[in-house]
């Protein structure tokens, strides 16, 4: 195990808490081995009848995966270890999506990349006011992945593709909007809420109690801003990533999203854009997140990924300079081949 975790049972209630908040709480590789490791644990011990994920400190649940780690990887050629960082996390994430117990995430500030990959694919997904939920991938020069594809195959194209394209972060009403969450609950409320669950837990229909438990505790989340910008977009389906971001330009009130989108990788947009039209064809998260995982493949050996990694994460000057100008100069062929093959 790791003291970037901790795994405690609370009753019958197994919790597992990010404990790594100097990095937003970054999910490092032995944090993923760590969570399959209680998940495989708990997933046949009566004496665990649900868990729940948190995370440790005041800034958020979870800032994504350690994409520097990864970065590392692939600039020292270490191209093995950066696929087996992906292959544990979307394993992890399969697991989630599929465990057979109740699964609650409670989730608060910063929910990004592989946090949203945890607490998405949750039975349960609590939130709080003020948290801000996105998949950022596109200004590094990666995807979005972790399965968030199979989650957003639930909303409407154009919200999907406008969140995981431009990688802005929405608060907790439009989490709720696009299927990121299912509540929202007030902070002086947590505490009682966690002794609740435990109680649920230790009930003879967990599932039962923990709906009634939300049905009590849930406040109102309000207006959701982004996804009626989103709503402003043409109904007509976009075929192309080049197609969208023309609809995107049209929309004056999107003129912000717009100047974004433009600033992105044109290898993350492309990536992102047929990820999500491919889980709305496969409608499977076992299957998407196979599709990530040779997504992930192709996306870490461009140059893109290094690059972005560097702009954003490590020298932070927030000038990446992509390996092309934009999407017309843009070969979309590995990433198409990639879809492919599954």
């Amino acid at each position: 195990m790791t003291n970037q975790l901790i795994i405690a049972t609370d009753g019958a209630l197994g919790r597992i808490t990010l404990n790594r908040p100097e990095a937003i709480n970054a999910l490092s590789l032995p944090m993923i081995e760590g969570i399959t490791a209680a998940l495989t644990s708990w997933r046949d011990d009566p004496e665990v009848g649900a868990v729940l994920f948190d995370g440790a400190g005041p800034k958020g649940f979870c800032a994504g995966g350690d994409v520097r780690a990864v970065r590392q990887w692939v600039i020292e050629g270490r191209h093995d270890e950066a696929n087996a960082y992906f292959a544990a996390e979307y394993r992890m994430n399969r697991l989630i999506a599929g465990f057979r117990k109740p699964l609650v995430a409670l989730t608060h500030g910063v929910v990004m990349g592989g946090g949203i990959g945890i607490a998405g694919h949750c039975g349960f997904r609590l939130t709080q006011p003020g948290a801000r939920f996105a998949m950022p991938e596109s200004a590094i020069g990666f995807f979005a992945d972790v399965g968030v594809n199979a989650i957003l195959s639930q909303t409407t194209l154009n919200r999907a593709l406008l969140f995981l394209l431009s990688g802005v972060s929405v608060g907790a009403s439009d989490a709720l909007e696009l299927g990121l969450a299912d509540a929202v609950i007030a902070r002086d409320r947590v505490l009682e809420i966690v002794a609740g669950l435990s109680a649920a837990a230790g009930s003879s229909h967990p599932q039962t109690a923990i709906v009634r438990l939300l049905e009590a505790e849930s406040i109102g989340a309000g207006d959701a801003p982004f996804s009626g910008l989103a709503d402003l977009l043409p109904a007509a389906a976009p075929t192309t990533p080049a197609a969208f971001l023309d609809a995107v330009v049209g929309i004056l009130p999107l003129a912000e999203i717009a100047a974004l989108l433009a600033t992105r990788s044109p290898a993350a947009l492309t990536a992102s854009f047929h990820a999500q039209l491919e889980a709305r064809r496969v409608m499977d998260v076992d299957l998407t997140l196979a599709t990530d995982l040779r997504l992930a493949r192709v996306m870490v050996a461009q140059p893109d990924f290094a690059e972005g990694v560097r702009a954003v994460l490590v020298d932070k000057d927030l000038k990446p300079t992509w390996a092309s100008a934009s999407l017309d100069d843009y070969d979309p062929g590995p990433i198409l081949a990639a879809l492919a093959s599954g």
